[in-house]
C-alpha cells in the first residue's frame, strides 16, 4: 500500500468517509485540501455505465469552460494562403503553412497544446500521426479541430478560452480538468456545470439505465472527494 505524506493524510481527515458531497460543497472542500506549492489542477473523474467495447456506446465531445482552465493555450493551425493569414490574425501561435513545418513536427517538435486544421490540410497533418497521435494532438472533426476556413477564428478563440475534449476511455471512465485550485469556487462551479451539461448532451442513444455511476473530484496530489451524482446532474 502506498504511503502518503502528512499533508495528504491531513487532507484525507477533512473528507467525511462515505459521504457524497453536493457540488458546491465539494468544490469548497477541494480548494481547502489542495496544499501543493503550485497552482493545482482541479479534475473531475466520471465512472460511466457504458461498455467501451461497443461502438454505439462511445462518448467523445468537447466543452468550452466559461472561465477557462487557468493556463495559456498554445494553438498551432495547419493552413495555407489566405486561411493561414486569417489564423494569424485570429491569434494562432503557430501556423504550419509549408513543408518545413511538417518536417519540424516529424522531427519531434510539439511545443503547442492544440492543433487545428483545414479539411484540405489533413493529408499533410495525417503524415504526422506517429508524433501527434500519442500526444492527443491530432486534429479531429469530432473534437472540433478540423474546421473550414470561415470557422478558424471561432475554433482558435474557443481553444484559447479553454475548450476541452472529453472521451470514454477503455476502462469506462472520463477524466476532465475544470480549472485551477486558485479559482473562486463560483468559477469552478460554472465550469463544472458547463461540463455536466455537455456530458448529458453527449449521452449515446444505446446507453441504458443510469448514465453515470460515480463522480469524484480531485486536485493535483490530493485525495478524492466523491460527488452526489444526482446533484451533479441537476446543476443549474
Amino acid at each position: 500500500m502506498a504511503k502518503h505524506g502528512k499533508k495528504y493524510n491531513a487532507a484525507l481527515e477533512k473528507i467525511e468517509v462515505g459521504k457524497n458531497y453536493e457540488p458546491r460543497e465539494a468544490l469548497e472542500l477541494i480548494k481547502e485540501i489542495s496544499t501543493t506549492n503550485f497552482d493545482a489542477t482541479v479534475e473531475m473523474h466520471l465512472r460511466m455505465n457504458l461498455d467501451p467495447r461497443q461502438a454505439d456506446q462511445q462518448v467523445r465531445d468537447t466543452c468550452v469552460m466559461p472561465n477557462g482552465l487557468g493556463k495559456s493555450v498554445r494553438v498551432l493551425v495547419f493552413a495555407e494562403g489566405e486561411a493561414a493569414e486569417a489564423a494569424r490574425e485570429a491569434g494562432a501561435d503557430f501556423v504550419a503553412d509549408d513543408d518545413e513545418w511538417i518536417q519540424k513536427i516529424q522531427g519531434g517538435w510539439t511545443d503547442f497544446d492544440v492543433a487545428i486544421a483545414l479539411p484540405q490540410m489533413m493529408g499533410k497533418a495525417g503524415r504526422l500521426g506517429r508524433v501527434l497521435g500519442p500526444r492527443g494532438l491530432m486534429p479531429n472533426p469530432k473534437a472540433g479541430t478540423v474546421v473550414p476556413a470561415d470557422g478558424l477564428p471561432q475554433a482558435i478563440k474557443e481553444a484559447k478560452a479553454g475548450r476541452v475534449e472529453f472521451r470514454l476511455d477503455k476502462t469506462a471512465n472520463i477524466h476532465v480538468p475544470i480549472g485551477k485550485a486558485s479559482f473562486e469556487a463560483d468559477a469552478l462551479y460554472e465550469n463544472m456545470r458547463a461540463f455536466m451539461a455537455a456530458i448529458k448532451k453527449a449521452r449515446p442513444a444505446a446507453a441504458k439505465g443510469a448514465f453515470i455511476r460515480r463522480i469524484t473530484l480531485t486536485s493535483t496530489m490530493s485525495p478524492a472527494v466523491r460527488l452526489d451524482v444526482n446533484a451533479a446532474q441537476g446543476m443549474d
